[in-house]
């Protein structure tokens, strides 16, 4: 895979996406396979739309595929050069990393990014997806590995771990022998259990407990479109807004407002003292509340006195993921950037552009919330690593 042209891997991707729109029906089949046993299993509603292919879904896994071929090639670019007095010619060139293994819960669609963009950077992917979405992600799997043999590519440029036992999720955890990178997608006990098994090395997908921070000089009605947007667009994805943190100064006027607009939409909410007083039919929040990551129809709220206690609240609870602010105060702003510690701080716009197609980067195959390597969505470039290659024409070391 390393060694396989650009052109070989755009085809390999582009015949893919062309099969998994001819071959959708038996797509759709195993995952209503899926569906039905997980209905029946008593799942939420919540995981079950992660869970749910749809055709318009399948075209979107499609488009994701097509998107990354369209996408330049990171492999070979050179990042930086100098030139020694001695006449070495140092180059730093990107290259891939290799294997990369990705174990992940109920989202049969990142079956598809995943590999396609594992393929694009060089690597062949690893795949382990949970019990849930088991014939689904052996559906998408087969066709991919079709497209790879059609194109001339290696089959096994796609794998996938059907056992979806726990001794074999940990023992893909260590396979150092044969994996470079490990990215994990999923809720806490997956991430905690990568923390107590894995020794290969890691880059974690976390949780995503974003917050919008409504400043003293925001403009309401911004505000109210952001707030309302990051939370609902889509509730059960790791972008979506799970605090929201209004400034005491906007309080009495504004979070009524929101509160009607959220509860519209179906959203619970539960705050501190200083939200109901404002909205008296709101729960009382815990720091567990603040802390969750709900993926669900439900909100914490919190008033706070200042900007500084805004950007605490967010650094003791957040999860390094995306953090909102709107205000048209710059100082605020570039404070607000400044200081809360996270892969992605956005001013005057919704959580839910964290996202690598959002970002220009195709499908992506997860969002860091760690710091070393790689940080917030994971396009090509952070699916590869660079090596030294130094010419000379006959130096030694004397």
């Amino acid at each position: 895979m390393a060694l396989a042209s650009t052109d070989e891997k755009n085809v390999a991707l582009l015949t893919a996406a062309e099969l998994l729109v001819e071959r959708a029906a038996e797509i759709l089949d195993a995952n209503a396979r899926d569906l039905a046993a997980a209905e029946a299993d008593g799942m939420a509603a919540s995981a079950v739309d992660r869970l749910r292919l749809t055709e318009a879904r399948i075209d979107g896994m499609a488009g994701g595929l097509r998107q990354v071929a369209a996408l330049p090639d990171p492999v070979g670019d050179v990042l930086d050069g100098t030139r020694r007095p001695n006449g070495l010619e140092i180059r730093r060139v990107r290259v891939p990393l290799g294997v990369v293994a990705v174990i992940y819960e109920n989202r049969p669609n990142v079956t598809s990014d995943a590999a396609g963009i594992c393929v694009k950077a060089g690597n062949a992917a690893l795949l382990r997806g949970s019990g849930s979405a088991l014939h689904s992600n052996r559906a998408v799997a087969d066709v991919l590995r079709d497209g790879m043999v059609k194109a001339g590519l290696p089959a096994d440029a796609v794998l996938l771990v059907d056992d979806v036992s726990h001794e074999a999720a940990v023992e893909v955890m260590q396979l150092t022998e044969y994996v470079d990178c490990l990215i994990p997608r999923g809720g806490h006990a997956l991430i905690q259990s990568i923390r107590d098994n894995a020794t290969v090395p890691v880059v974690i997908d976390g949780d995503g407990n974003c917050h919008v921070y409504v400043d003293e000089r925001a403009d309401p009605e911004v505000a109210l479109r952001i707030a309302v947007n990051a939370k609902t667009s889509r509730t059960s994805v790791c972008n979506a807004a799970e605090s929201l943190i209004v400034h005491e100064a906007m309080a009495d006027a504004f979070l009524p407002r929101v509160a009607e607009a959220l509860a519209a939409q179906g959203v619970e909410l539960v705050g501190n003292d200083g939200a109901r007083q404002r909205v008296p039919t709101m729960g009382a929040a815990t720091d567990d509340d603040f802390g969750r990551e709900y993926l669900d129809l439900k909100l914490s709220v919190a008033v706070v006195p200042s900007l500084d206690a805004a950007i605490d609240h967010v650094n003791r609870f957040g999860t390094g993921h995306t953090e909102a602010i709107v205000t048209t105060d710059l100082a605020h702003a570039q404070r607000f950037t400044n200081e809360v510690d996270a892969a992605v701080v956005i001013v005057n716009a919704s959580t839910r552009f964290t996202d690598g197609e959002r970002f220009g980067f195709g499908a992506e195959i997860g969002i860091s919330t760690q710091k070393l390597h790689a940080r917030g969505p994971m396009g090509l470039r952070e699916l590869t690593t660079y090596k030294y290659v130094v010419w000379g024409d006959g130096q030694i070391v004397e």
